[in-house]
């Protein structure tokens, strides 16, 4: 038998080298996001002419330690997770904080203007979310060793998200209703969006649903019009859950997480099955449902007609999306400056709007940045879609990612007159407790995701063949 021309040494090839984590740039990133943060805290004092004083080192202390704290845990816990992430969601809440409390600023000058006390800043209130933010981060990857786990309950947690839905629409409207919505859940001064949780809780239960019918949807059911179409059995529980989930939200007129969920649902089905045929089946949905409540939802024709043209009802329901529009205009290519524009006139400018606050104060500059950073966020997202091994994992990692795309566009595109408004905030940058929550925990659940398809397979030891009787060599052997 002729010899290989590449003969393993004795004992056998050593293991190759572990790959690095990324932990460290993981780290510098971090003190980098922190020296933004701090930095622009300090233009927005200067641009607005005030002195400095210790609540800018009091957010940054907070900013630091919080993040360290998330470090720290990420490499106790997920050491091999990708490095961007936590980096990313940093930065984007870093600038969050820095509008906000810019806004504050404009806020408590205008109430000096009029007269009256200034109101209590928001940015504290934001700090505060971070840091449960940050706790919530941590208790999703210290129960949740293994993101597979997450299959076996989909149905139950599909449930849970339904609940949650339905909870405001069966409330009372002054425990429930918040600028027309009914997506609240409020109670003696608490108050929590309930769909922001629902949501992550819908995308694992579509993830478990198309994974354990997946031969379903490839391979039984019927060719109609050159489509496949699955048994109805088999489509029952996943058409039964998106028909209530966006029925309830349209009964709240919760517009925009409705397109949320669809659109997040219809992109799974198209990654499960590879199948066009549903993305044609979804976007003709799509339309139909938008033409049937265009008539049957005064609310929607309203947002539709003001999208067409808001400075015709300028002075009513057009003023918001006008006076962002002005902000745009004014910020032009490279923004006025941190501190310099008037991002207080545009209503809801901490929320829904904070994006125009962006685009005003930073210019298209800024937006473009921030926009970037969003997806490289979502690229890395489905780049540990595509390494992670099981089809469960494949699909959560797609889905969670996909939403946070989904959401900005529907964000962006509302507010810069794109597609009709719709009132999603803006995830990680926006005011709010309950959006900064539910974020914390996606962002946990994909690096877990991404900690299990990083991590490096264990070596197997290789133990070396018996050597022939015939070629072993003689030993001289002592009488017991």
């Amino acid at each position: 038998m002729a010899s290989s021309p590449f003969p393993s040494p004795p004992g056998g090839f050593a293991p190759a080298p572990v790959p690095l984590n990324g932990r460290k740039y993981e780290m510098w990133l971090l003190v980098f996001a922190t020296l933004v943060t701090t930095i622009s805290l300090i233009l927005v004092e200067v641009g607005q002419d005030q002195a400095l004083s210790w609540d800018l080192a009091k957010y940054a202390a907070a900013f630091l330690t919080l993040y360290a704290i998330a470090h720290a845990v990420v490499r106790w816990l997920a050491p091999y997770a990708d490095p961007l992430f936590l980096p990313i969601i940093a930065l984007l809440n870093g600038l969050g904080l820095v509008l906000i409390h810019r806004l504050d600023l404009s806020d408590a000058q205008a109430a000096q203007f009029q007269g009256q006390p200034a109101p209590n800043p928001d940015a504290n209130q934001q700090v505060l979310w971070t840091a449960l933010g940050i706790v919530v981060f941590a208790l999703v990857l210290f129960f949740l060793r293994d993101h597979r786990v997450l299959a076996r309950y989909g149905y139950t947690l599909g449930l849970i998200g339904l609940v949650l839905l339905v909870i405001p629409a069966v409330l009372p409207a002054r425990f429930s209703e918040v600028n027309g919505g009914r997506n609240w859940i409020r109670f003696s001064g608490f108050s929590v969006q309930p769909g922001e949780f629902a949501k992550i809780l819908l995308i694992i239960f579509v993830a478990a649903f198309l994974v354990s019918k997946r031969d379903l949807f490839t391979r039984a059911g019927r060719h109609i019009f050159g489509l496949d179409v699955p048994r109805a059995r088999d489509l029952a529980p996943l058409v039964v859950s998106a028909v209530i989930a966006i029925g309830v939200l349209v009964l709240n007129k919760d517009l925009g997480f409705a397109l949320l969920i669809f659109v997040t649902i219809l992109v799974m089905i198209y990654i499960a099955t590879e199948r066009v045929s549903w993305l044609l089946i979804g976007l003709a949905l799509f339309f139909a449902g938008c033409v049937l409540a265009y008539y049957l939802f005064a609310h929607f024709a309203e947002r539709v007609h003001v999208w067409l043209d808001p400075f015709a009802t300028y002075n009513t329901t057009g003023y918001q999306i006008a006076q962002a529009l002005f902000g745009f205009a004014t910020g032009g290519v490279a923004g006025t400056g941190l501190g310099s524009g008037r991002p207080g006139t545009v209503p809801f400018a901490k929320t829904d709007f904070i994006m125009a606050t962006v685009g005003e104060e930073l210019g298209l500059i800024g937006l473009a940045a921030v926009i970037l950073l969003f997806t490289v966020f979502v690229f890395r997202g489905l780049r540990t879609a595509l390494l992670v091994r099981d089809s469960f994992g494949k699909l959560l990692a797609a889905g969670l990612s996909f939403t946070i795309a989904i959401q900005l566009f529907v964000v962006v595109g509302g507010v810069m007159k794109l597609i009709p408004l719709t009132g999603i905030t803006t995830p990680f940058v926006s005011y709010g407790g309950s959006s900064l929550l539910a974020n914390y925990a996606l962002v946990a659940i994909l690096m877990r995701i991404s900690d299990e398809a990083r991590r490096p397979a264990l070596a197997k030891r290789t133990t070396p063949a018996p050597t022939p009787i015939a070629d072993a060599q003689t030993q001289m052997l002592r009488r017991p």
